[in-house]
């Protein structure tokens, strides 16, 4: 007579299993929701950063044309812009007394106490690409003794491009 052989099925051994794969694939849920999350976040940094990266020497003062003119209390700055397309450049202008900042952009506005130089025009805008215009700063009573510019290329403000330090007389350059 054949006996009927019954195997009592281990419901723990089960459960155990099922957990472990219930584990494993909430870890592997986590991981891509992080990686999604960092992921984004350095793409949105390394964006923003290449924007001003490799474009640090192509907007530069043009130390030939700048100077401060003691008789007529004007301080003329050259902006040169290479094979760059800038937004903006802000420029700050510094003397013993006073520090007077000027945000020249694409679009023709007018800024008081600048003009272009030597037309006297009121209507100032960015030099295009590869190009090249002074400005004349007026209204300093002490000599001004530095001058920073730093640009603004693809929506992102970019650090200091371009200082000077050593400003001559005008009056030594003709």
């Amino acid at each position: 007579m054949a006996r009927n052989l019954q195997f009592k099925k281990d419901k723990r051994a089960l459960s155990t299993i099922v957990i472990t794969v219930i584990l494993i694939a909430l870890s592997m849920a986590a991981v891509v929701l992080v990686w999604g999350f960092v992921n984004n976040l350095i793409k949105k940094q390394i964006g923003s950063s290449e924007s001003c990266f490799g474009n640090y020497d192509k907007i530069t003062l043009n130390k030939q044309y700048t100077c401060y003119d003691s008789d007529l209390q004007e301080f003329r700055f050259s902006l040169s812009i290479g094979d760059v397309t800038a937004d903006k450049v802000i420029v700050s202008v510094s003397s013993a007394s006073e520090v007077k900042s000027y945000e020249i952009t694409n679009e023709e506005q007018t800024i008081t106490g600048l003009e272009n130089y030597p037309s006297g025009t009121t209507t100032i805008k960015l030099p295009v690409k590869n190009a090249g215009l002074t400005y004349s700063a007026s209204g300093f009573t002490s000599v001004v003794d530095l001058v920073r510019i730093a640009p603004a290329i693809g929506g992102t403000q970019c650090e200091i491009s371009d200082s000077l330090s050593q400003i001559e007389d005008c009056s030594l350059l003709v």
